[in-house]
């Protein structure tokens, strides 16, 4: 069976809209806004996907379009056993909390190998990208929210919230870096490191 991602789950769910070539998805999930959620870059990987649900019996080609001296595009369309899958992953993507390992929490687990004042500088250059991105975010939901239901834009709410927290908490953290309220040594850190060891 396909293995679920969220590009399948785009390709599944416009298809199950109307037939469409895969240009035109790549072009609406880009858009609607979907790309923050949906890498859809590197077209490659969209052909790959749509391959792989197209040999599972998920989708299947529609028709093939000729366009005069165009290459010819195949329209795909979902099939019974794609809207049974299609219902299933968003069952479980929406119900079920998955893990995830976000590069940023990890490089967050090992901040104690820098200085402090390191560690600040960098924190800042992040802050201030995330300040902009929350800025633009928020923007663009006001200038949408009038015409468009909300249930369209629930994917991009939640990233303007999540990215408002880490402002929030990016905020606290280089307010106590900055005031000295959170310091630390390599000294300090390896005698407590050693201390837990004999403990344990």
């Amino acid at each position: 069976m396909t293995k679920r991602s969220p590009l399948a789950l785009a390709v599944l769910a416009l298809l199950l809209e109307r037939p469409m070539h895969p240009y035109r998805m790549q072009q609406l999930i880009t858009l609607r806004g979907k790309d923050r959620v949906i890498n859809v870059s590197q077209r490659a990987s969209l052909y790959s996907t749509i391959e792989r649900l197209a040999r599972d019996g998920l989708i299947r080609v529609a028709e093939v379009e000729r366009d005069g001296s165009r290459p010819e595009r195949s329209v795909y369309e979902i099939s019974d056993a794609g809207r049974v899958a299609a219902r299933e992953w968003l069952t479980d993507m929406l119900s079920v909390p998955k893990r995830g390992f976000p590069e940023f929490h990890a490089a967050l687990a090992h901040a104690p190998v820098l200085e402090p004042g390191e560690l600040a500088g960098l924190l800042r250059t992040r802050r201030d990208a995330v300040a902009a991105e929350v800025y633009e975010l928020q923007g663009e939901l006001d200038a949408v929210a009038g015409f468009l239901p909300r249930v369209v834009l629930l994917d991009a709410e939640l990233i303007a919230r999540a990215r408002t927290m880490e402002l929030e908490f990016l905020d606290e953290i280089l307010a106590g870096l900055d005031s000295g309220a959170m310091t630390w040594s390599r000294e300090s850190l390896a005698a407590l490191s050693e201390a837990n060891e004999h403990h344990g």
